[in-house]
């Protein structure tokens, strides 16, 4: 799958905000998501490499995989509510 053809149904903006809070975030947002939609998370902590894969595999969420934005800071990361 390439991540860059993926639509998402939502997008959260991370940027600035260190961990933990994105995947914090990203946990209230996922709730108010339908099954099988996914969310997008922008994120400029490099911390989200581990904890987005990690977070995903013990709350059962599906982790699709991160982007690192060419000639910036950002992480877009790619989770399917499961």
């Amino acid at each position: 799958m390439d991540l860059k053809e993926i639509i998402p149904d939502d997008v959260l903006d991370c940027v600035g905000l260190a961990c933990p809070v994105p995947i914090f975030k990203t946990a209230n947002k996922i709730k108010e998501m339908q099954p099988g939609q996914v969310l997008e998370v922008q994120s400029d902590d490099d911390g989200i490499e581990m904890d987005m894969p990690a977070w995903c595999k013990r709350t059962g969420n599906e982790y699709l995989g991160l982007v690192k934005v060419e000639g910036t800071d950002e992480y877009h990361v790619f989770v399917r509510k499961k």
